[in-house]
């Protein structure tokens, strides 16, 4: 009662003070200002059936390319990457470079990406690891320590993990062909899957990475099993494998973001996205950084979400090379 009672208080209080503000403005003057809001051909409540449409179907999910069973009967397919960040989003991609962020960025190569390495191939997991090409040239002896086991994949991310979304056609496509060829002139191999800087598209981006031939993309979120790209309302024939920020460590393992959470605790939401994904037979496809999960107290969440899923069993771990060539072969895509 006491609640009711200061609430119609409290609007009799206010309602004075709301009916002066409207009677400042002519009521001219109020009625020009609503019109051209209303009027304006731009606001997306004016925007005719076509353009929602054309908005809506640029880039859209196709056929589910999940297939019947995956290599040796597995019930899932279990495919870990690495985006391989360090210093070109401490600083290097923005232009604020700063010696303390940078650092970060150091420990990302110097100490994180040879934990990774040594528990990916110490449980014997393919993995793939996607590089902005500027990350592999500060410290080409990545590419040597990726490759040693010949099991895991380099992939592409970018030039300096440029905001793609900012750029012109032309300047996009340029810096990714000039990523593609440096990463292949370090790792020994062209790379095959493409994954957007910051996981967006921009206009352009999917038309520039049909024209330079990649088997696989992986920066969408369409849905969380393989599936083909469709471009304005026509099939691309390139795989998605797509990501989720569920399953990236970045937003939830910043100490100083307002979203830390316990790396146990994120441990549990991935092991609860892997079961789900296990009854249903498809894919679990996890994003990590070197920079975040490769230290001492984070890399735990890692080393528990294996344990467990290979106390599940049944389960295929593949690269995304991998992966995208077996959903391609079973859904004889290259007839």
């Amino acid at each position: 009662m006491r609640l009711n009672h200061a609430t119609t208080l409290l609007k009799k209080s206010l309602a004075p003070v709301a009916l002066a503000c409207l009677s400042s403005l002519p009521a001219s003057a109020a009625n020009a200002q609503s019109n051209v809001a209303t009027e304006d051909p731009s606001a997306p409540w004016n925007w005719s059936d076509k353009t929602v449409f054309d908005a809506v179907n640029h880039v859209r999910a196709g056929r589910d390319l999940t297939p019947a069973a995956w290599p040796g009967e597995a019930r899932v397919a279990v495919l870990l990457s690495f985006d391989v960040d360090n210093e070109t989003v401490m600083g290097l991609r923005t232009g604020e470079v700063s010696i303390g962020p940078l650092s970060q960025g150091q420990y990302g190569h110097r100490v994180a990406l040879p934990r990774i390495v040594k528990l990916v191939d110490d449980e014997a997991i393919p993995s793939t690891f996607f590089f902005p090409a500027w990350s592999l040239k500060i410290a080409p002896e990545q590419a040597t320590l990726i490759n040693e086991s010949g099991h895991h994949e380099i992939a592409v991310h970018g030039w300096i993990h440029e905001r793609n979304t900012s750029l012109d056609a032309a300047t996009e496509a340029r810096l990714l062909a000039q990523a593609m060829d440096t990463i292949e002139d370090i790792s020994g191999k062209r790379p095959v899957g493409y994954r957007a800087p910051s996981w967006n598209h921009s206009p352009a981006t999917l038309s520039i990475v049909r024209e330079m031939g990649f088997l696989y993309e992986s920066s969408l979120m369409h849905d969380d099993r393989p599936y083909e790209l469709v471009q304005d309302g026509k099939p691309t024939d390139l795989v998605e494998l797509p990501v989720d920020w569920i399953l990236d460590d970045a937003p939830l393992m910043n100490p100083l973001g307002n979203r830390y959470m316990n790396p146990r605790d994120i441990m549990q939401v991935w092991i609860d996205e892997f079961d789900k994904a296990w009854e249903e037979g498809t894919l679990f496809l996890l994003t990590l950084h070197p920079h975040v999960s490769g230290h001492r107290s984070r890399i735990v969440a890692l080393e528990g979400l294996i344990k467990h899923i290979k106390a599940k069993g049944n389960v295929w771990f593949a690269t995304h090379e991998e992966a995208a060539r077996y959903v391609r072969t079973q859904a004889k895509m290259d007839q």
